[in-house]
């Protein structure tokens, strides 16, 4: 249980990177035609013959600002860090603040699988010859070095991993370390997690990612709250906002795009990948006492919502029976994929832009809604968001929701 009032913390940056668009202008481009990047996936390490569908981030050129020494064999979730660091220092003039006073968190853990797959195919008939780098690169924490010393962060710096859950997990924290005075500043970065050929052949054979169904029509294939969905596609997402408080963002004459109301985390004492009813319920109720709103102040709801076969029956039940069922609501998942650790982050800053735009993006491939809700469906619908709800839920029982008040 988190509880956010005194200070009053407010989000004052964004910096996002997606397979639908680099930065937050092209992101709200993309998310708001529905444009999509599904196709079957390509990258070295993960299609080994497959014909898994997702969407892959497009060629991008890292930051000039980063060292030549740091840009050599970078993982693309290094890169992927650091390019979206770049555009939120912008975008909070972070460089503009006393670094020692500026904290950073990353969502995710076991993020760089690909990348140690590859290095495993590489060098398992010379190992003498690996490089002594990979004593470092192979640890989540050798990202809080990477992006500490590139952009000089030298307040508190780690790495916590959720599940899914990780990047509105991030941002709990981030909040928390600000409200407790640890840092003035804590950027929670919802970190690309790079999946090889062996997570998701797993990930197939749990039951949680969709299947070839729609290999000859990839776009249809992202299908959260759909009678047809069958899984989760994967989607490549990284995505980071900044923390602190009002009164700071203010004197700074910074951006301002939402105060963060309350939070929660809920367990449900369970390892299995199988969400509950109850942690839901616990969570969202948790985090709307903390930010003293009852359940019809709520006017939008950006869900988990990843297409699973289980999940999205037991997630609309739980908006349901929170007496949630006036908010409009949408699924970010049907145009980005899913992108696991960086999802609640991705989520929460598509929640920031529908607020700060007074439109909800469309949600694809929703045909046969499970529930008759106020959906967003194929076009976007104009909509004056005051208060929003954030869910973001993870295997291993974490379940996170996040509230959010238009500023």
């Amino acid at each position: 249980m988190m509880y956010f009032q005194s200070p009053e913390l407010v989000i004052s940056g964004i910096g996002i990177l997606s397979a639908i668009g680099q930065g937050k202008e092209a992101f709200w481009n993309a998310l708001i035609k529905g444009n999509h990047a599904f196709d079957i996936l390509k990258r070295e390490g993960r299609n080994n013959g497959s014909t898994f569908l997702g969407a892959e981030i497009p060629d991008f050129d890292l930051p000039e600002r980063v060292s030549r020494r740091n840009s050599r064999d970078l993982s693309l979730t290094g890169q992927a860090a650091l390019k979206t660091l770049d555009e939120i220092f912008q975008d909070a003039k972070l460089d503009e603040i006393d670094s020692r006073r500026l904290g950073i968190i990353i969502g995710g853990s076991n993020l760089q699988q690909r990348q140690l797959a590859l290095t495993f195919a590489k060098y398992q008939d010379r190992s003498a010859y690996i490089r002594p780098q990979y004593a470092l690169s192979f640890m989540d924490t050798d990202l809080c070095g990477l992006c500490t010393e590139e952009f000089s962060i030298k307040g508190m710096a780690y790495t916590l991993g959720g599940a899914s859950a990780s990047g509105q997990l991030a941002i709990l924290h981030a909040a928390q370390a600000v409200q407790t005075g640890q840092v003035d500043y804590c950027i929670a970065l919802g970190a690309l997690m790079d999946l090889s050929f062996f997570e998701l052949q797993a990930f197939r054979s749990i039951g949680a990612m969709g299947s070839d169904r729609f290999q000859d029509n990839p776009g249809r294939a992202s299908r959260p709250f759909d009678l047809y969905r069958d899984g989760f596609i994967y989607g490549e997402n990284c995505g980071a906002v900044v923390v602190e408080s009002m009164k700071s963002a203010i004197a700074r004459k910074t951006n301002i795009y939402a105060r963060v109301a309350g939070g929660a985390i809920a367990m449900d004492a369970n390892r299995n990948p199988n969400p509950s009813k109850e942690g839901e319920l616990r969570a969202i109720s948790q985090a709307l006492q903390h930010a003293r709103f009852s359940p019809k102040a709520i006017d939008y709801i950006n869900p988990h919502g990843t297409g699973s076969k289980i999940g999205d029956e037991i997630e609309l039940a739980a908006i349901q029976e929170s007496n949630l069922s006036d908010a409009a609501i949408n699924a970010t998942k049907s145009i980005t994929g899913h992108g696991l650790s960086a999802a609640g982050t991705v989520e929460v800053i598509a929640t920031l832009l529908q607020m700060k735009e007074s439109t909800l993006h469309p949600t694809r491939n929703l045909e046969h809604p499970l529930t008759p809700l106020f959906w967003a469906h194929e076009q976007p619908v104009y909509h004056n968001i005051k208060r929003a709800l954030c869910l973001s839920f993870g295997f291993g029982g974490t379940n996170t929701a996040l509230c959010l008040e238009n500023y």
